[in-house]
């Protein structure tokens, strides 16, 4: 096997990424090295390209394919999470609690490795190649994504118990009409399902084209996850994101209709 030279970014913020149409890296490693300003983030969502690294590594920038999205109307509500959202034993916010959602995510994991007894058996809690959080999200990574959602770029979805905790909760980075899922966390059953089954529902209400959850696991099989070709897929990106625009169709308050007729 031929050896594979993986390139390093160039200083500058806005210095180009190599074109992911030209990946050699089997796993979709892409290239290293640069920062995690906003600048160089938004550059790397725009074209499909995200960041995941521990503190044992320079930073490493991937864009692996095929690529596992979720289809907005087009996903599988299972029927007992189906039966847990009538319930409506939780409450649902959007945006008023992004620290503690990432800090959630980057928590569950580790406590997860300590107690294998876990809460809510087959999930997988993290969207970014099935990583450890407690590994990739980093205190670098942390601050840049919050500075992203002060830009109004991240978002999450909060779950509440009906007394006020957080128990659950997922953020990602929303550009145009593309949802780039990050990570999801629980602390209670079905929490951070239930913040999936939000988000698709928010998705298709403010037309969305699709929410990407970057690799393929056992838990999106269940939810009809789709495979698509890195060509299909940077098809998509280019559809659903305006040149030059950092905008997107998230809204700014959880809209009732969401959550009804489940």
């Amino acid at each position: 096997m031929p050896q594979i030279t993986i390139p390093q970014l160039g200083p500058s913020p806005d210095s180009p990424f190599p074109d992911p149409a030209r990946l050699e890296h089997p796993d979709g490693l892409l290239a290293w090295g640069g920062d995690l300003s906003p600048t160089r983030l938004i550059g790397a969502y725009r074209n499909g390209i995200f960041p995941w690294f521990d503190d044992a590594t320079e930073i490493l920038w991937w864009s692996p394919e095929p690529r596992a999205v979720l289809i907005p109307g087009g996903w599988h509500l299972p029927k007992r999470l189906k039966r847990t959202l009538r319930q409506a034993r939780y409450a649902v916010t959007l945006d008023q609690d992004f620290e503690g959602v990432i800090d959630g995510c980057a928590k569950s994991r580790s406590k997860q490795s300590a107690d294998e007894s876990k809460t809510d058996q087959g999930e997988d809690d993290n969207a970014s190649q099935g990583a450890d959080a407690s590994t990739w999200i980093t205190p670098d990574m942390r601050r840049a994504y919050i500075e992203l959602h002060q830009m109004g770029i991240a978002h999450s979805i909060e779950i509440h118990s009906l007394d006020g905790d957080l128990i659950g909760g997922l953020y990602g980075v929303a550009l145009g009409q593309i949802f780039f899922a990050e990570s999801k966390f629980h602390r209670a059953r079905d929490a951070s399902k239930i913040a999936l089954a939000m988000l698709m529902r928010l998705l298709e209400m403010h037309g969305f084209l699709i929410a990407d959850c970057q690799l393929w696991n056992p838990h999106l099989e269940t939810l009809g996850v789709r495979l698509l070709s890195g060509e299909q897929f940077r098809h998509v990106l280019r559809a659903g994101i305006e040149p030059g625009s950092i905008s997107s169709a998230w809204p700014t308050e959880m809209p009732e209709d969401a959550l009804k007729r489940w």
